[in-house]
């Protein structure tokens, strides 16, 4: 379910990138909202491989990950970490002191973009029966699912992600203002000679 969350945000966040100029409130707000569920995901995802390499049944009996996703999932961790720090990092040195952080935001979201959506293509197919045991609280297949507080506790989690997030959101948003003053994107003229 934190998969699902996340994609949604993150397809929100992707539109924002389109009118940044004008939406740039948006595209930190939520940058920020998503420090929440990434950092879950991130927790649940190595919850799941540390139970599954201490040979715990149940994560034994799933199997392990595709071998694509175990080369890649560090590489997306990384390019993760990256990309919401730059992000941070560029709230608070503002319009004036982007150049490096920008750039190093910009590349990392593109490489990002490629590796998730190889990753997110690798678990499409999946996708239809983990949604159904989320529902119905399946506790061995649940996309969630790590720990003994069922369904109920899953969704305490999430929500507790997510309000972490907005909190975290709420509390920046002064800092926004830097951003979204006007000459905080100056316009670029190109000049013949």
């Amino acid at each position: 379910m934190v998969g699902v969350i996340l994609i949604v945000l993150l397809a929100v966040l992707g539109v924002t990138i389109v009118q940044i100029r004008q939406l740039i409130w948006l595209h930190l707000f939520l940058g920020l909202l998503l420090l929440g569920p990434v950092f879950l995901k991130l927790a649940s995802t190595g919850y799941r491989l540390a139970r599954y390499y201490l040979r715990t049944a149940m994560y034994v009996a799933k199997g392990p990950p595709m071998v694509a996703l175990r080369a890649m999932g560090p590489v997306l961790v990384a390019l993760t970490a990256t990309v919401f720090v730059s992000g941070v990092v560029l709230l608070f040195v503002g319009p004036r002191g982007r150049a490096t952080p920008l750039t190093i935001h910009k590349v990392s979201f593109i490489a990002w973009l490629v590796f998730f959506g190889l990753h997110l293509l690798a678990h499409v197919p999946g996708l239809p029966r983990s949604l159904r045991a989320v529902r119905i609280g399946d506790e061995r297949t649940a996309l969630v699912g790590a720990g003994d507080g069922g369904a109920a506790g899953r969704w305490i989690v999430i929500a507790g992600a997510i309000v972490v997030g907005a909190v975290l959101a709420l509390v920046l948003l002064p800092h926004f203002s830097i951003w979204t003053a006007p000459g905080a994107f100056p316009h670029h003229h190109h000049h013949d000679g």
